[in-house]
């Protein structure tokens, strides 16, 4: 499937800046995987508070990356966009590893496949990159519930 712009991305995701993570679709392949990138730069909302002398993108922003991704795979395979009277939920994270600290100037490149979906959780096998190098891999679980 054709890569997807930011503006594509925004009809897939509910998030908004500053928590919008996901800067291009570079491949999907509904039901099966989604690589997707991150432009890391210094002007990044949290870099000033971790740390100002030594700046590094928070691992759990990270793994919210690949989970926003995720979340595309999954908006692409069930046909569907997000809408009002639902939210998208983390419902688990097993196995996350941080491999090498990531920084401005660096671009994450994330490799997320479907690991399995029943009963409407779905769980994802995911993988952030920055050259080639494993900075981040974790099995994320996710869910989409009405909002009542």
């Amino acid at each position: 499937m054709s890569p997807m712009d930011i503006h594509q991305i925004l009809e897939h995701l509910p998030h908004r800046y500053p928590f919008l993570l996901v800067d291009r679709v570079l491949d999907v392949v509904p039901g099966e995987r989604i690589t997707a990138l991150k432009n890391v730069t210094i002007n990044e909302p949290f870099f000033p508070g971790h740390y100002p002398h030594h700046p590094v993108m928070p691992g759990v922003l990270i793994v919210e990356a690949l989970a926003q991704t995720a979340a595309i795979l999954s908006f692409k395979t069930m046909g569907g966009k997000p809408d009002d009277q639902s939210v998208y939920y983390f419902v688990g994270i097993d196995g996350a590893r941080f491999k090498r600290p990531v920084g401005p100037g660096d671009q994450l490149i994330f490799e997320v496949s479907i690991a399995a979906n029943k009963r409407g959780i779905w769980k994802f096998a995911a993988v952030a990159k920055v050259d080639g190098q494993v900075a981040a891999e974790a099995e994320l679980m996710c869910t989409v519930r009405t909002i009542t």
